[in-house]
């Protein structure tokens, strides 16, 4: 059994319930923050902790040695204001409870770009995370693809429900897609390396696609055949760009499990190439990141293991 003591907040998420199986794998003592502990089946041992309310952050962090911060307020219509406070309120508790280690699991995308609202406000809190004066060690990702995870379950869920996709202007934008298992991997290689402390990494897969090409060759995997796909020459920024990521984000949330507020933040996001540029992660974590492919297989058989349907 490792000495440490580490925090999972976002415990019961798409990468916190897995981040906590591994860190138990790997003999840590895990404590996983929640707001409803007595509801908690995950791995660890549940806390009780919302970080809305920084006084119970106090007892969760209690003997903390490493904490891990994977909160974010996509489907509010204020998520900027609601991350930005809570991460400033886990930083101080973090710092006065005597944490030596904050990681946090942020967003790619190039300092100098626009970035979106979104993406905007995780470069913020990673700054904000820091401000008690923890060091923090950011992994910034673009889309995490794994069984559950909102942007996969969106790429899943259409590919199944339309024979034809009409792409909008920003599929054609490259990104880099992460497995989930890859992710997680990343996330416990840094765990108390002081050469990660106050530094940002780059995290992404082996290979890099557009939007278009990912749903293109999950369709493939999923169903066996390729899907076609309409683009549609439009201007995306103004007036128009404002409409057609409206439209977007209702059409989604109409096709998929997606609510419209989370749709149009996702979307807005969309327009920003997110592409690993910095490869310094691999001084610290020795990894060969999967190529797409296979990690749409993961996804699906864990989809298939948990009793769902294709």
């Amino acid at each position: 059994m490792s000495d440490l003591q580490v925090l999972v907040t976002g415990a019961t998420g798409f990468v916190g319930a897995s981040l906590a199986r591994a860190l138990v794998d790997e003999g840590h003592r895990v404590r996983a923050m929640t707001r409803r502990p007595e509801e908690y089946a995950g791995a660890g041992q549940a806390v009780a902790g919302d970080i809305g309310d920084p006084h119970s952050l106090v007892k969760a962090l209690d003997g903390v040695d490493v904490a891990y911060y994977l909160v974010h307020s996509l489907s509010s219509q204020d998520f900027e204001a609601e991350d930005a406070a809570g991460a400033r309120a886990f930083g101080a508790a973090a710092a006065t409870a005597g944490v030596r280690q904050i990681v946090y699991l942020g967003g790619l995308g190039a300092d100098g770009a626009d970035l979106s609202p979104h993406l905007r406000s995780r470069r913020e809190v990673e700054t904000l995370l820091g401000g008690g004066g923890v060091p923090v060690t950011v992994l910034r990702a673009a889309i995490v693809v794994g069984h559950g995870g909102i942007s996969w379950e969106m790429t899943r869920q259409l590919v199944d429900s339309l024979p034809l996709l009409v792409a909008p202007p920003w599929a054609a934008t490259r990104t880099q897609p992460i497995a989930l298992t890859d992710a997680v991997a990343y996330l416990v290689g840094v765990l108390d390396r002081e050469d990660a402390f106050g530094r940002s990494f780059e995290i992404g897969g082996a290979e890099v696609l557009t939007y278009e090409d990912m749903l293109r060759r999950a369709s493939v995997v999923q169903n066996g055949k390729d899907v076609p796909v309409v683009s549609v020459p439009l201007v995306n920024e103004g007036i128009v760009g404002d409409v057609v990521a409206a439209a977007s984000s209702y059409g989604l949330a109409a096709l998929t499990e997606v609510d419209v507020a989370t749709g149009r933040n996702l979307i807005e996001s969309m327009d920003t190439e997110v592409v690993v540029t910095d490869h310094s992660i691999r001084e610290v974590v020795e990894l060969e990141p999967m190529g797409y492919d296979d990690m749409v297989r993961l996804a699906l058989g864990d989809r298939l293991r948990e009793g769902e349907l294709l």
